[in-house]
């Protein structure tokens, strides 16, 4: 009886769950959303994206070069003379003055940062990240762009964007139901790498002409300056972006948009040092190498709260404020390519699919009707839970609706139908072997459940690996291909075996399929 029971909740379930998708007037009463369909069928667009890890590795290699500089220059363990340090293209190289020391040197290195690659010639070091490190900053670099990415589209608005690596160095992006990318592409090509400095006041206007800062100073350009204003700022950073916690768009006293920051602990301490430090000087904050502002500190700031203000409208301000809260990329993102699949197409490619269905589907249930009378009508309506299960079962999961999806749904239909031709094939040796047609039923779906465990589970498998190494419309058919292969288990064996056992009712009927010779 409990079989029974939880054969029959797992039914209703699924089918509940496949009711928003189905009827829509249906949502406000069931707590699942809808399935989500994908980009081939709603329309929208398409962004493939390129990590630009050679200025990943250079900008992790100024690490490096700052690490080497203390190195050689640690009075405690005694300076070594050196000269030409650079940083060439993610490789730090220095000449040793004295060759004694070369040995020294590079002991010191390997002291402070192990997964590096240290090599030696004519007194010259070179330093630079290992493969192995290079591979693991480049995969933590595409892991952290993917959730950045995720998390600016969906402070954006956007419904149901898939997003995920594709190949070494690339993000596809897809978003069903966009028809303009533009604003979602300006969002996306933006580092929004933010930090402050203090600004130089003491570098006259003809040195900024001149265009040659003194050591420690960078000129920086003014963000939306009509005329290419140039600031002079220390390049050592007084605070990053990495300590912000949140950021918001608002207005200011003069009802003029602004956008409003909230540091950390960490970030809460730094801003109070620097504003305590510095009233009376002014501060740069700096974007992506352009100064959004550069206010002058009126009075000490102690409760880790900022406001950044400048020429932005409602727009700008909450473009930014989405930029900063969602976090700075680890490198720049370039868009290669660029896609847009109209809805029209989209609503053409489901018409099709539809019509590809059903008819799929009628030509299914006249076969088993046909060739199993009774027992084929049953199969029929397995058939059409099956459906709704799979439908159901995505739902719940999340999983989005895509061509290659619908597919996997056909194949699984004709999948379900040889799982129903073994147990009924079974019951006709059954009964031509001489059992009752109670026991031919029982023993019938018993002995056959093995061949379609196994033909199944070989299926899933080969469905799981597709999932897992493949991407795009190979993963959207493997979803679907995966969860059909589930119901069609279970409702090809338990809940065909329990409607043909209430329609046998316990009675040894005849079954119309089955001839027996005289």
């Amino acid at each position: 009886m409990l079989k029974k029971l939880s054969i029959i909740f797992l039914t209703l379930l699924g089918i509940l769950a496949a009711l928003p998708t189905i009827v829509p007037s249906t949502g406000e009463y069931v707590p699942v959303q809808p399935i989500s369909l994908g980009l081939d069928l709603k329309g929208g667009a398409q962004l493939l994206l390129s990590v630009d890890l050679e200025t990943l590795i250079k900008e992790k290699s100024n690490g490096l070069y700052e690490i080497v500089r203390s190195a050689m220059l640690d009075r405690k363990r005694g300076i070594i003379r050196f000269s030409d340090l650079r940083n060439n293209k993610g490789i730090v190289t220095f000449l040793v003055k004295n060759p004694a020391e070369v040995s020294k040197a590079r002991g010191r290195i390997r002291s402070l940062v192990n997964d590096v690659d240290i090599t030696v010639k004519n007194n010259r070091i070179s330093v630079g990240y290992s493969g192995k490190e290079k591979a693991k900053i480049t995969e933590d670099a595409l892991n952290r762009s993917i959730e950045i990415v995720r998390r600016r589209i969906d402070a954006f608005g956007t419904k149901e964007p898939s997003i995920h690596q594709q190949g070494g160095k690339y993000i596809l992006v897809q978003l069903p139901g966009v028809s303009n990318p533009e604003e979602i592409k300006g969002l996306l090509g933006q580092t929004a790498k933010m930090t402050f400095h203090l600004v130089n006041d003491n570098i006259s206007n003809e040195q900024i002409a001149s265009g040659r800062p003194p050591i420690g100073t960078k000129f920086l350009p003014m963000a939306d300056s009509p005329v290419g204003a140039i600031l002079p700022v220390y390049e050592h950073v007084e605070l990053s972006g990495e300590n912000l916690i949140d950021s918001q768009a608002s207005f200011d006293q003069n009802n003029l948009p602004v956008v409003t920051q909230v540091f950390d602990s960490i970030g809460t301490r730094k801003f109070a040092r620097l504003t305590s430090e510095n009233v009376g000087r002014r501060f740069a904050i700096v974007l992506d190498g352009k100064v959004l502002s550069a206010p002058v500190i009126r009075e000490p700031i102690p409760g880790g709260r900022g406001q950044i203000s400048g020429n932005f409208t409602t727009k700008t301000a909450e473009d930014l404020a989405i930029l900063l809260r969602s976090g700075a990329l680890p490198a720049p993102l370039t868009i290669i390519e660029e896609r847009t699949v109209g809805a029209g197409l989209g609503a053409d490619t489901i018409k099709k699919g539809k019509i590809a269905c059903a008819v799929g589907f009628v030509l299914i249930m006249l076969f088993m009707f046909l060739l199993y009378g009774h027992f084929g009508l049953i199969a029929d309506a397995v058939l059409i839970v099956n459906v709704l299960l799979i439908i159901g079962t995505s739902a719940f999961f999340g999983a989005t609706l895509t061509l290659p999806g619908i597919a996997g749904i056909i194949l699984t239909l004709g999948m379900a139908v040889d799982a129903n031709i073994l147990p009924f094939e079974r019951i006709r040796d059954e009964i031509k072997s001489g059992s009752s047609p109670l026991r031919a039923v029982d023993l019938g779906f018993n002995k056959a459940f093995k061949a379609v465990l196994d033909g199944n589970l070989t299926t899933l498998i080969c469905a799981l690996i597709l999932f897992q190494f493949g991407a795009g419309p190979i993963r959207g058919f493997a979803v679907t291909l995966s969860i059909g292969t589930i119901t069609t288990l279970f409702t090809c064996i338990p809940l065909a075996h329990l409607i043909i056992n209430e329609y046998m009712n316990g009675q040894n009927r005849k079954i119309g399929f089955v001839k027996i010779k005289a």
